[in-house]
Formats: structure tokens, sequence, C-alpha cells
């Protein structure tokens, strides 16, 4: 049995996390007795990263003999948990602030810039309503999905988006039925409920969404700064020293970051995320 852990609900995580290491409540025998070897990492992730983690678990795993017990949950319970009474051995967030909290607070030994988020405008295959550009959002008849209540940055990005357009309040006034989970306001989209969405292109790659939609390119001085970043890092719990940094060398090489590339992300070392690390100042210092 993988000793993956994809499933935890963002309002049961704090709780598990609370009452005992991710490890312990997930992993099975097999797990424990890696552990006792000292071949086993915890590893903490916000949500937003699962999809490329898991394969990229896979692929260290084969070559290491590592097994890693993973949880991919929702970054700002994450973060409040580490920096209170939780612990884990490798912790790869969203936002730069929270990794340089965890820093500051002595929870984390370093961290390195590992991806970063890009947003697209989402349509239904063969783009019915000719949308192309962000403006367009606000032509009267357009509909528009948005989930304006989704857990951040989800509703919260898209809005920056259309301020820094200038089309925020024309864009609502398209908006029929403002969503909670971003997720499910995309499905309106593929089904041709909606005309478009303002999405991470990550989100466009996901298995239930990939090859189902059209994606438009939004100009990057629309993008809102904050979450655009995605950081890992070894914790100070960390039991083997060694085996952390051997982890993190691996998610941030090349090998590594074929899998972020794949989901939508811009590889850290990619020419793009090279740039994007030194215009956002994604160092450890």
């Amino acid at each position: 049995m993988k000793p993956y852990d994809q499933g935890i609900h963002r309002r049961d995580f704090l709780k598990a996390a609370l009452t005992a290491t991710a490890a312990s409540v997930v992993a099975g025998p097999g797990v424990a007795q890696a552990a006792v070897a000292g071949r086993h990492l915890q590893v903490w992730s916000c949500g937003g990263l699962a999809e490329a983690m898991s394969p990229a678990h896979e692929q260290y795993e084969q070559r290491t003999g590592v097994l890693i017990s993973y949880t991919g949950a929702f970054a700002a319970a994450l973060g409040k948990s580490l920096l209170g009474s939780a612990t884990t051995e490798v912790f790869a967030g969203r936002v730069l602030d929270l990794a340089k909290k965890l820093r500051a607070a002595g929870k984390m030994e370093y961290f390195k810039p590992l991806c970063f988020t890009s947003y697209v405008l989402a349509t239904p295959k063969g783009n019915p309503a000719g949308i192309q550009s962000v403006q367009d959002l606000a032509k009267p008849g357009v509909r528009v999905a948005m989930a304006p209540d989704a857990s951040p940055p989800g509703g919260q990005a898209a809005e920056v988006v259309l301020k820094k357009a200038g089309v925020l309040e024309e864009v609502k006034k398209n908006v029929k039925n403002p969503g909670s989970c971003v997720q499910r306001s995309v499905e309106d989209v593929v089904n041709g409920q909606a005309d478009a969405m303002i999405v991470e292109l990550r989100v466009t790659k996901l298995k239930a969404f990939v090859d189902k939609l059209e994606v438009v390119l939004i100009p990057e001085n629309y993008f809102p700064p904050p979450p655009l970043t995605f950081t890992i890092g070894v914790m100070k719990d960390a039991k083997d020293r060694k085996l952390a940094d051997d982890y993190v060398a691996y998610m941030t090489s090349a090998e590594g970051q074929v899998y972020f590339e794949r989901q939508g992300f811009i590889s850290a070392i990619s020419d793009k995320g090279k740039e994007l690390v030194e215009k956002l100042g994604v160092k450890d210092v």
C-alpha cells in the first residue's frame, strides 16, 4: 500500500496534525518499519502541488528505496499548525512569506524556490464566445464563472487580475452563479454553462479537466504577486538531515522539476523561473 495521504480534507487536517503526525495517522506497517530503519521521510505540501508531488515521489522511492509519507492540504492550515506544535520533515508551501515565517520561528532550516504558478483564461473547447482577453469578460452577455468564496488564493486572485485589468465591477455583473470552489466553477466552463473563467494554468492540467478546455494567456502584469511562489524547505524536525537534503535536491533538480512542468507550473530552474526568483526575491537569506 502506498504511504501517501492525499485524501485529508482541509477541515480535518488541523485536528489530525495536532493529535499525531501525518505519518502515524496514515502509514501502514511498511512505513513504520522503514522509519525504524531510517528510510522514511515525512513530507507536507500545499494541496495544489499534490498532482506533481505524487509521481515525483514514486520516482524518488524507486530510485532510493525511501518511503515517503505525504500529506497535501490547505497551505494556511499547514502553516498555522507548523508554527504551532505540529511537525514534519520537509514542507513545500505556497506564498513566500510563509517560508520566511517558519525560518524566523526556527521551525525550518532552509528553503529553496520550487516552482511558480501562472493565470490564464479557461474557456470551453472551441472557445465559442471568442474570448481573447481579460477585457472580453466585461462584454454584455458573456457568462463568467468565478468562485469568490473559495479558499485563498482562488477567488481573491481572480479579483486581483480583474482589478488590475480595470474591469472588476463590469465583470462581476456577468457572474450569475458565484461559487465557493474553484474546481466546481471550472466544471461550469467545461460543460458550456459559462464562457470563461480566470484560473491557474495548473487547474487546467488536473485529470478532470485536461484536454477539455481552451486556454487564453493573461499578461503577466495582471498577476497577483504573493500567491505565485511555491518553496520547499527542510524542517528542524527532520530525523535524517542528509536524506531530507537529498530529497529537496531531487525535487529542485531537472529530474524532479519535470513533474511540476507537466502539471502547468513554471519550473524554478527554467529561464522564466530564474527570472521570477530574482523579481520576487525568492531567496533564503
